[in-house]
């Protein structure tokens, strides 16, 4: 590509700075190249979208629609979009990561974008970024020319539109106006080299056709042209039907017989976004154009070139174009349907090939539209611009010559073909005289970098999860155990303080930039920087890693416990990016550095696993009573269609697991457990604590007298003998437990003692699935103790299993 001073400008504000960009240009500027060179060398992660599905596949990208999941009716600005019908508003994980994660999102062909179409895109990036930013804070690069197609709006919905837009384009959108876009224009013309074919055309882009301009450019009116076949000339018309029309007239003049190319799909590839015809019909002599680029390293065709067929066989088409020496074995090519995805490795958004269009690139080529035309280059074309119906048709159409010589008009050129609208005249003029310059850009670059510096010291979103977690516990404090308040208090303590310095801090060095320019190149911005990150590590380590680890808390109560560890988990999700950034910015930052930390961030925190935060006794036997009576207690509720705690409460749980009460009168005196509880359940909840104490061999410091039905006690070491009889005799785990009167784990213990003896198997304690499940599972965890790896895996793995299978391990 040609270097020329707007491409430059354009780069370096897409790369080196967040301001959002218009990139216009007349046809034939590089605006599509621009967008490729930026797709294969840009640092930063983005996403390509377009308004149509030609338009997304030619830019290798996909549909606006697709990606943002949007309706395609009207979205006006005060409809809450996730309450919209007919389509789904439910991210994937994957989306939600990527939109969280991208640095750049690039809208090409944007002169077919609606106003609203635009606020629904910023809606949707707010509410997975930052809300209170426009677009959440991305950067959004806009690419197309305004004198070109213009955005379809129906009148009804017009209707629906016109209180809150000034007109349909996306200028006129909430969030253009919002974004302080800066446009550029790219201004050098590669498709025409005529100055004063450039002239006509600028003149016909502006609405301000001169009468030399009209005269000169009607010397091309020949009304009763007629190629010859062999001269390549295409017709350019202005609706489909004519077009159509055309081409099977031409083809049925042919005498040689059709032959039928049909498309083959492969994977998802919807049917409006095809590129070319599922089935294409051909005969040797068919003026056909070329629909898609030479992927081949010859490159011996590109998307508009015009030819002719001269032989067809099952696998192939040659075709020779007029100016070339040779002819051009054409075979099928290969169109992508691609979605973005996430590298599970690098983390970087990938292009995942989810379908596939394959067929001939190529179509019957004696007329188009002028709307397929558009992105087009033309050697020679006649054009019908009669009953140009739409802004730009007219100047899509002759801007697609490459010279005024190549050039045949059917119908003189007059102001009634010249359609342009006024909003864009205003909207074009405007922007002219605010064009950047190299001062904008440094400006632009600086505030860049010091918005960088002060997300890596912002920790305002630390404010709602916190001010939310002490919120809940103080409405619900008595339905809480745990230890919520002291940490929360803490952490917030230090978010306040953080607030406060890092204001200062930036205030400090926007001042000092003033002078040092650029600051990831001043030395003194740097040492500022690094002594920052110093202060922030040692602070955040001192007073909110602390904190959190000390966080923890049970409820019987469903959704708080829901709304606790929702808030409980995003605290930790902010705090390990925090701690990304200060332990990778110690010696200084760089732009693509923040930026690297800001998207690995994203994932870092979906990655590391969530400690267990709920209340549990201290020690792994009691923390396995713990699980024992809490499922006797979903037992007995579910036999008694109960809720859970009308059996007994998360703070009795709690409590017998401490106080281990082993008759009826101890039991009574927990919290929450009064006499018509005792009486109902009390039997069966001190059956399971007894066997436990008996099973761990922990003191029971009570009086035979006050035990109901007292049982001869056994001789110890003869119960678990006693069920691996009854096991081998041939009886489950189940009656055994009723038989003797203890409970499953109960039975489930004595047999896995016999485990390294061999006199049990580890399957008969449980299943083969299970047992290799928890095999390949359990040697990925890092877990500090028995119930930290309980709460980390599915339910359906019991305590005993875990135990089981930790002991095949080591062993």
């Amino acid at each position: 590509m040609s270097v020329n001073k707007e491409l430059e400008l354009a780069w370096e504000f897409v790369n080196n700075t967040n301001r959002s960009i218009f990139l216009t240009g007349k046809a034939g500027t590089g605006k599509t190249t621009f967008l490729h060179r930026l797709k294969t060398k840009s640092l930063k992660r983005m996403v390509v979208v377009a308004p149509t599905g030609v338009a997304a596949i030619n830019a290798k990208g996909v549909t606006i629609h697709s990606f943002f999941q949007m309706p395609f009716g009207p979205i006006l600005p005060d409809t809450d979009l996730n309450s919209s019908k007919g389509f789904n508003r439910k991210f994937s994980k994957t989306k939600i990561n990527i939109i969280k994660s991208i640095d750049l999102l690039v809208i090409d062909e944007i002169s077919m974008v609606r106003a609203d179409l635009l606020d629904g895109i910023d809606k949707t990036l707010r509410r997975f970024r930052n809300r209170n930013k426009v677009f959440g804070g991305v950067q959004v690069l806009m690419i197309g020319d305004l004198q070109q197609l213009s955005p379809v709006i129906k009148e009804n919905e017009w209707e629906l539109l016109k209180p809150f837009y000034k007109n349909g384009f996306f200028f006129s959108s909430h969030s253009y106006q919002e974004c302080a876009a800066v446009t550029i224009e790219l201004k050098h013309i590669y498709r025409q080299d005529n100055p004063k074919f450039i002239e006509i055309l600028n003149e016909i882009r502006n609405n301000a056709l001169s009468e030399a301009s009209a005269a000169e450019l009607n010397k091309r009116y020949i009304p009763d042209f007629k190629p010859e076949p062999d001269e390549g000339y295409i017709s350019l018309t202005t609706h489909n039907n004519k077009a159509e029309a055309t081409n099977y007239t031409e083809l049925d003049k042919l005498s040689p017989k059709v032959v039928t190319y049909k498309a083959e799909i492969e994977g998802k590839f919807p049917e409006h976004a095809y590129p070319n015809k599922e089935i294409v019909e051909l005969k040797v002599g068919a003026q056909v154009m070329f629909v898609k680029n030479d992927s081949g390293p010859e490159k011996r065709y590109f998307n508009g070139k015009i030819g002719k067929v001269i032989l067809l066989d099952k696998d192939e088409v040659v075709v020779h174009c007029p100016d070339d020496d040779f002819n051009i074995v054409t075979k099928p090519e290969i169109w992508e349907n691609i979605n973005y995805t996430v590298d599970p490795e690098t983390k970087a958004i990938s292009e995942e090939k989810i379908g596939a269009f394959i067929q001939m690139p190529l179509r019957l080529a004696w007329s188009i539209t002028i709307h397929k035309s558009q992105g087009l280059t033309f050697e020679k074309a006649i054009i019908d611009a009669q009953g140009a119906f739409a802004h730009g048709q007219t100047y899509v159409a002759l801007s697609r010559c490459k010279s005024l010589e190549g050039l045949v008009l059917k119908n003189k050129i007059g102001s009634s073909q010249i359609i342009s609208d006024a909003n864009v005249i205003t909207f074009n003029k405007n922007t002219e005289e605010n064009e950047p310059d190299e001062a904008v850009l440094e400006l632009s670059q600086k505030n860049f970098q010091l918005d960088l510096i002060f997300e890596v010291f912002d920790f305002y979103e630390f404010m709602y999860p916190i001010n939310r977690l002490l919120d809940i516990y103080y409405k619900n404090r008595n339905s809480i155990e745990g230890k919520v308040e002291e940490p929360m208090l803490a952490i917030k303590n230090t978010v306040t303080n953080f607030l406060k310095v890092s204001n200062g801090f930036n205030a400090q060095l926007k001042s000092l930039s003033e002078d040092e320019g650029i600051p990831e190149l001043s030395e003194m911005i740097q040492e500022r920087f690094k002594k920052a990150i110093n202060y922030f590590k040692t602070e955040t380590e001192a007073h909110i890693v602390s904190a959190i680890k000390t966080l923890s808390f049970t409820t019987d109560n469903k959704t708080i416990d829901k709304d606790l560890v929702k808030n409980a988990d995003l605290i930790e999700d902010l705090l390990t990016a925090k701690l990304l950034y200060l332990s990778k910015l110690s010696n200084g930052f760089t732009s693509k550095s923040i930026l690297e930390l800001r998207a690995k961030s994203v994932f870092l925190a979906k990655e590391k696993p969530k400690k267990p935060r709920k209340v549990v006794v201290d020690g792994t036997a009691n923390v396995e009573l713990y699980e024992i009576l809490r499922v006797l207690r979903n037992d007995i509720a579910n036999e008694n269609d109960l809720i859970h705690y009308q059996v007994f409460t998360q703070k009795a749980l709690y409590e017998m697991c401490e106080t281990l009460p082993i008759s009826k009168e101890e039991l009574q005196q927990v919290n929450g457990m009064g006499k018509v509880r005792v009486e109902k359940y009390g039997s069966v909840i001190l059956k399971v604590i007894r066997a436990f104490c008996e099973e761990n061999d922990i003191e029971m410091s009570i009086n035979k007298e006050i035990f109901e039905e007292e049982k001869p006690k056994r001789k110890k070491g003869n119960t678990q003998k006693e069920s691996l009889e009854l096991f081998k005799s041939g009886k489950s785990i189940a009656e055994i437990a009723n038989e003797r009167e203890l409970n499953m784990n109960t039975i489930f213990g004595h047999l896995a003692s016999f485990v390294p003896s061999g006199d049990v198997k580890i399957t008969d304690l449980m299943s083969t699935v299970h047992y290799d499940e928890l095999k390949e599972i359990i040697p990925k965890k890092n877990f500090e103790n028995l119930s930290d790896l309980k709460n980390q895996l599915d339910d359906k793995y019991s305590y005993g299993e875990l135990r089981l299978v930790l002991e095949d391990l080591k062993s």
